[in-house]
């Protein structure tokens, strides 16, 4: 093969050569801007919505809390006490709220010793008595009440135990699937806005979740992003507030 011939050759491989890469180069980008296309053909977004509730009942639990040396001594004294919580409860006007009664319960009391040669050893010194009531009442003053007077019901010598009322929402799917609604709202103005910004439009809705479900205290926060939520019982007045994230399809 003479030179000319040689050289013509190599220039045909390498415009071959040149073309196919050009070819498979068309290809593998052609694979990336569909992918790059693929990933933008969606947006997601987060949409908030929150409203002022009222608890509109109360759950509160007082219990007859006694100890004694022997097993009948603490079941007696148990027993003489619990018409007398009752007869309290009577006099703060709750006769007529739902009162449900909790389980006679008597444990052993075990307390902590130490011994002659400095250890310690659990023993039982007698027995516990519990004997207990739940209260559940719309009368949200009249609990609030209750619960100031079982300070003095106590300091008179009576053996009682209680805690603070838990202020419910009975309302509260009702709540919620309202919030929804709004947070859904919320959600798609936000798309609207972002993809506005980018030159498309938010499309169809793809893929919807709810986040978190919050009662709050008034004025307490909460982290938009976090699931599950939170449910406040201590106040009467709160706030509620959802999370929902939603994903739009992008439309040129």
């Amino acid at each position: 093969m003479d030179t000319a011939t040689s050289q013509r050759s190599s220039g045909l491989f390498s415009a071959i050569a040149l073309a196919l890469g050009a070819i498979i180069a068309a290809a593998v980008l052609g694979a990336q801007f569909r992918s790059i296309g693929a990933g933008r053909q969606s947006i997601s977004v987060k949409g908030l919505a929150e409203r002022q509730v009222r608890a509109d009942q109360a759950e509160w639990s007082i219990r007859v809390s006694v100890n004694g040396g022997t097993f009948p001594e603490t079941l007696g004294a148990m027993r003489r006490e619990f018409p007398e919580l009752l007869k309290f409860l009577q006099a703060q006007g709750l006769s007529g709220a739902a009162l449900v009664e909790t389980e006679e319960s008597i444990t052993p009391n075990m307390e902590q010793e130490e011994t002659p040669n400095g250890r310690w050893r659990t023993i039982q010194k007698g027995f516990n008595g519990s004997h207990g009531i739940v209260v559940t009442v719309k009368d949200l003053e009249l609990v609030g009440k209750a619960r100031k007077a079982a300070v003095q019901f106590k300091a008179d010598g009576h053996p009682i135990e209680y805690g603070d009322p838990q202020y419910l929402v009975s309302s509260l799917e009702q709540v919620k699937m309202s919030l929804i609604g709004a947070a859904t709202r919320d959600a798609r103005a936000r798309a609207e806005e972002f993809a506005k910004n980018g030159g498309v439009k938010a499309g169809r809705m793809r893929s919807a979740s709810q986040g978190a479900f919050n009662i709050l205290a008034p004025g307490a926060g909460a982290d938009v992003s976090e699931y599950g939520g939170t449910y406040d019982k201590s106040t009467i007045d709160k706030v509620a507030r959802v999370v929902v994230t939603i994903e739009y399809a992008i439309e040129p």
